[in-house]
């Protein structure tokens, strides 16, 4: 990227001293040579590295006293069962018979927390039998893509009915995720690495690579693209759509977001403009309701774009403007696409610099998800242990609205409430975590394998067991199925069941064991 671009663009680090940290050469562009990154390579060989495998951002030395201080998080391993709380439900004719009273209390369990919930959120002890009985299944073995090269990205269609799978080696695989069946293999579905898979809808898919394209495909004629979108000048990474305007998504390591109206869509293409700009930009993510557009960075900041409006194209001379106007207004109303750049709390990681390189959403919006890593010199890599691991998964509760407890001075809008520190291993490598279709629990690849993590031993919905103080997330099952490094994972929609995709190109299918 050329200084002239970098000038007109969001510039978090303008505060940060320059020692702070900053995405590194590759990827800003893409042509830099690996041969840096040798040294850098995890205990098994990684077989690519071509998927932000070089993805190492200068920092400045922490010292040892301060690595000394991190806060240590022990997993807690659950078991299969959780105490519920027993509660009945009222059969639609005694409802409708009933008394003022009984239908005040009928009212109050469906919309209140407390002793009295939603019997749809009191079934902790089904979903923590299920969830910590998840094995292998037996028929994930069929899922072999070794000649296609990693697995970088792994998406469900809506219903549940088609496992798509983005590999290293510019191809897409379409799976049956119940039978473990090979559909078919989108050969050369782009001319270099495919990153990112997104659904549109339970037949039109759109995915991205490293080629600076976007394609889009149809599940009903899967012979040839509907077609290639061009507006990218560098690698996309991932693809978010806004099911409210039809607006697809896009980012890439150009900096810029791109919205696409699919609305308008031909076989040339379809109408396209930039949305948004910024340095060291990793992944983009939207808000299940579309309100806001959250921009993570390899330099360790975290943008939030509040009351989401695409259509608006935003113009570079105003970047500062909605800077400064994040401040609360006297009308109590934040203006459209209004930004807030803040540095997320890491536990432990205050003096060193922070990579944001996985970010996903709450399902119910609830809250965001990270995976970070330090940024560290070359020579500290080479002394990281087991007692000093340098991954972090945080969870940060949305504060809009009235906060529940006095917030804290300056006021952010996330607030960290759980973490839990992850094994370092594969070093460079993105790892993808997911939440569970319900919001109960987090996946998370953990070197040869995946951690499932909830919020508390009972499996408990977020807002159910919000903590006063940081807290650590609690391990309800730790499964070891495959020989490399997981890069990805994600829950199915619609039947209980969870993929992982490895470096080495095995797919891992899991499903509840009784």
């Amino acid at each position: 990227m050329s200084s002239e671009q970098q000038s007109d663009s969001v510039d978090p680090d303008e505060s940060q001293d320059t020692s702070s940290s900053r995405v590194s050469d590759k990827e800003q562009d893409p042509q830099t040579d690996d041969s840096a990154d040798e040294g850098k390579t995890p205990a098994r060989p990684p077989q690519s590295s071509r998927e932000d495998s070089s993805l190492h951002p200068r920092s400045s030395r922490a010292d040892s006293a301060a690595a000394q201080d991190n806060p240590r998080c022990q997993p807690n391993v659950q078991g299969a069962s959780g105490q519920g709380r027993g509660t009945s439900m009222a059969g639609p004719g005694s409802v409708e018979t009933s008394s003022n009273s009984l239908f005040s209390m009928l009212q109050s369990r469906t919309i209140r927390r407390g002793l009295f919930v939603d019997p749809s959120r009191d079934n902790f002890r089904t979903m923590t039998n299920l969830y910590s009985s998840m094995s292998p299944a037996a028929d994930s073995v069929n899922l072999s893509t070794q000649t296609h090269g990693a697995v970088f990205n792994l998406e469900y269609s809506p219903d549940g009915s088609v496992l798509t799978v983005a590999c290293e080696q510019t191809e897409v695989l379409l799976f049956d995720p119940i039978s473990s069946k090979h559909i078919k293999t989108l050969v050369e579905a782009h001319e270099d690495c495919v990153n990112n898979i997104r659904f549109l809808d339970n037949r039109l898919f759109a995915t991205c690579s490293d080629d600076t394209t976007i394609a889009l495909w149809d599940l009903r004629k899967l012979n040839s693209k509907v077609c290639s979108l061009h507006g990218h000048a560098s690698w996309v990474k991932n693809i978010e759509y806004d099911t409210n305007t039809r607006l697809l998504v896009t980012s890439g390591f150009d900096g810029n977001v791109i919205t696409w109206d699919t609305n308008r869509f031909t076989e040339d293409g379809c109408p396209h403009k930039k949305f948004f700009h910024t340095r060291y930009l990793m992944r983009m993510r939207l808000t299940p309701d579309c309100s806001k557009m959250l921009i993570s960075t390899s330099s360790g900041y975290l943008l939030i774009l509040h009351d989401l409006d695409l259509t608006q194209s935003l113009e570079v001379g105003s970047y500062r403007m909605l800077r400064a106007r994040r401040t609360p207004l006297s009308s109590g109303l934040s203006p459209r696409n209004s930004l807030e750049v803040l540095t997320p709390e890491i536990p432990g990681e205050r003096d060193r610099g922070n990579c944001i390189t996985s970010l996903q959403l709450h399902p119910k919006g609830w809250a965001a998800l990270i995976r970070c890593s330090s940024n560290m010199d070359d020579q500290e890599v080479s002394h990281l242990t087991p007692q000093n691991p340098q991954e972090w998964t945080c969870v940060y509760e949305f504060q809009d609205g009235s906060p529940t407890r006095p917030p804290v001075s300056p006021r952010c809008s996330l607030r960290l409430t759980h973490y839990i520190e992850e094994a370092n291993v594969g070093r460079g490598y993105i790892k993808e975590l997911c939440f569970s279709p319900d919001g109960r629990l987090i996946c998370s690849p953990y070197g040869y394998g995946v951690r499932l993590l909830s919020f508390d031993e009972n499996c408990m919905e977020l807002t159910d067991c919000l903590p006063v103080q940081t807290s650590c997330l609690r391990e309800v099952r730790s499964i070891y199925s495959h020989s490399d490094v997981v890069l990805t994972t994600k829950f199915s929609p619609t039947h209980c069941q969870l993929a992982s995709g490895c470096l080495s190109g095995r797919v891992a299918l899991y499903q509840p064991r009784f």
